[in-house]
């Protein structure tokens, strides 16, 4: 779903809801528009706005949450490979075929998610994205500890990238959550009648039109935060690469 799209398909609903009320004015007839009726409009008007408020608020707040989720554990993914690196380093030289595949990885995988950004490395080997960080475990395994502090260090190692593995696929699931259509669907509905109410009573006139327009644009930009909150790696709203960038940078050393 195109945040774009969406955001500009909202605008015109929801502005188009504000003339159509102001079309209604002029054909219902003069006791259709009374002060009764507009008390009336008035409440039921209060009613939708709240409850279209309480559900765009929960977007919000639901979107924003997943997106600081997916950040953290950026972050956290970041330290995890900087800290197994480091304790392969001590391990000792014949863990530098494990080291190089964890660059490998590291380095792919920014390509990969920030591809509109400046390549980190060129000419980077082949690697199966879903399943590098299992070919860095298994280059892992493959060593052979030969003494108790050896295999401590391999121990430790086993349980970070085991970690990396995990957070890895838990991060992908994280960005497939979409939101759902219906429910954006409703809200958008909840907009337009709400502008029809505003546009019923109305005066006709440039101030007017440009209140009820910026207003739809205001809701339209808050729909079009959350969808892309929903896409924390696409768009303007996106989780940052300096993180991994900077575990790159301290990688190999």
């Amino acid at each position: 779903m195109n945040p774009y799209f969406v955001g500009l398909l909202s605008v015109s609903s929801i502005f188009g809801g504000a003339l159509l009320g102001m079309r209604l004015q002029l054909m219902l007839p003069g006791h259709h528009l009374s002060k009764e009726m507009q008390d009336l409009v008035k409440l039921c008007a209060g009613i939708v706005a709240t409850l279209t408020a309480l559900v765009l608020g929960l977007l919000v707040s639901s979107a924003k949450t997943s997106f600081d989720a997916i950040n953290t554990g950026i972050v956290q993914a970041s330290a995890n490979v900087i800290f197994l690196d480091r304790t392969l380093a001590r391990y000792g030289p014949e863990t530098k075929p494990v080291r190089d595949q964890l660059r490998s990885t590291v380095a792919s995988d920014i390509n990969t998610v920030w591809p509109d950004e400046e390549n980190v490395e060129q000419g980077l080997p082949p690697v199966e994205r879903k399943n590098a960080m299992e070919t860095v475990q298994d280059r892992l395994n493959a060593i052979e500890p030969d003494s108790e502090v050896h295999r401590e260090m391999f121990v430790q190692a086993q349980q970070v990238a085991s970690s990396l593995a995990q957070s890895r696929w838990l991060l992908i699931e994280e960005t497939h959550n979409v939101l759902p259509h219906p429910l954006l669907m409703i809200l958008v509905f909840w907009l337009t009648l709400l502008f029809i109410s505003f546009g019923l009573f109305a005066p006709r006139n440039v101030t007017a039109l440009t209140v009820l327009f910026v207003g739809a644009c205001a809701i339209s930009v808050a729909i079009y935060v959350v969808l892309e909150l929903n896409h924390p790696f696409d768009g303007v709203v996106r989780i940052s690469s300096v993180p991994w960038r900077n575990a790159l940078q301290h990688l190999g050393r």
